[in-house]
């Protein structure tokens, strides 16, 4: 019989002794003990009469920037029980959503990661296809960060000179024209005389959802000329989608000192040898800063439960369990040491309370949760 870490010891009360003897003599064989008793209502009717799938390993989907978190927990599950190790896969955060939203059945995700929130079109994909019982979870914070190759000159780039170097179109004249800048020093005479060339994620990374909206909107409400108009990305070469895999994007920004790029905070911590990062309007990206909202290109990290696997695929309970300790997620955790910015205790305790109720997502939830 598996044994999961997470659960509480059983403890021998006289009653229940006394009651387990009786419905024994019965005939009944009904367990009673302290650890069923705590169970969440949702959960007990997962479990209830829940079919098992073949599948023996949990299966996430998502986020590349949430993928070094997910995956260092799946390791410490597989090696500290006897559960397999889950397999995680970097799909961004779009991606993972599709994958998700398949329907609910074996050989659909069970989890997925997102460094944004779920869209209500994501939604309404799920529950067209008879996903309809979905729990998110918040689980830290994260910055987008322009970096450059470590020991060049330091960069001071403002949202709005961010929006006119990616955009598609640009006002000039009262008009929206083709992007006419080819050198930083042709938006400011302040910037360097390099080339335009940002390395950045594709449409199905949410870091790229993250960054029209904190960085390419703002800028676009604040350049005279937009008119309530959304900027599109640039595709003149200048901005350069670089896949799901921010790693690579590091690799080039240390291979071109006049190159810049777009990617989440872990890989800034992890890289400090070879990439630095740009200040934002003035901020540099730091943790405390991040999670306090002072630095402007901030965002929350969740990843999303399938809730009819739970009890179809061991281990999900575990997973999220482990995941969301004090081990993992808390400012003292093992994935603070990979660049994740934690949850206040108050925050990552309600995190717990709201897996432990699966608590559901719906139209209204993802209506505040987007603001």
């Amino acid at each position: 019989m598996r044994t999961s870490l997470f659960s509480n010891s059983p403890k021998s009360f006289l009653t229940i002794a006394v009651t387990a003897l009786a419905l024994t003599a019965c005939g009944q064989g009904e367990q009673s003990n302290d650890d069923q008793a705590s169970q969440g209502a949702s959960d007990s009717q997962a479990q209830a009469g829940a079919e098992k799938y073949d599948r023996s390993q949990i299966r996430i989907v998502g986020s590349s920037t949430v993928y070094p978190f997910s995956s260092y927990v799946a390791e410490e599950l597989g090696a500290t029980t006897d559960l397999r190790t889950p397999v995680v896969e970097s799909t961004g955060s779009g991606g993972g959503f599709k994958l998700f939203c398949e329907g609910a059945s074996e050989d659909t995700p069970d989890f997925t990661n997102a460094s944004r929130p779920m869209k209500a079109s994501e939604l309404k994909m799920c529950q067209d296809n008879g996903v309809d019982d979905i729990t998110q979870i918040m689980v830290g914070y994260d910055g987008i960060v322009i970096g450059q190759k470590a020991g060049e000159p330091d960069l001071d780039l403002s949202r709005e000179q961010l929006t006119k170097a990616v955009a598609a179109k640009v006002p000039q004249d009262g008009q929206l024209v083709d992007n006419p800048y080819n050198k930083w020093s042709d938006i400011d005479p302040s910037l360097p005389d390099h080339e335009i060339l940002i390395y950045g994620p594709p449409t199905s990374s949410g870091t790229r959802d993250a960054f029209e909206e904190l960085v390419m909107e703002h800028g676009a409400e604040n350049i005279d000329g937009y008119d309530g108009n959304k900027p599109a990305v640039r595709q003149d070469g200048k901005f350069v989608p670089s896949g799901e895999n921010d790693n690579l994007i590091v690799q080039k920004l240390a291979q071109n000192g006049n190159a810049v790029g777009i990617f989440g905070y872990s890989f800034l911590e992890e890289n400090r040898g070879k990439i630095q990062a740009a200040k934002v309007d003035g901020v540099e990206p730091k943790r405390e800063l991040i999670s306090s909202g002072e630095y402007p290109v901030s965002r929350s990290l969740f990843f999303y439960a399938k809730n009819a696997h739970v009890g179809r695929i061991d281990g999900m309970d575990d997973y999220v369990k482990l995941f969301l300790s004090d081990q993992m997620a808390s400012d003292r955790g093992a994935l603070k040491s990979l660049g994740l910015i934690s949850l206040p205790p108050e925050e990552l305790e309600a995190m717990r309370e709201k897996w432990k109720n699966r608590e559901q997502v719906t139209a209204e939830s993802l209506k505040a949760e987007h603001g």
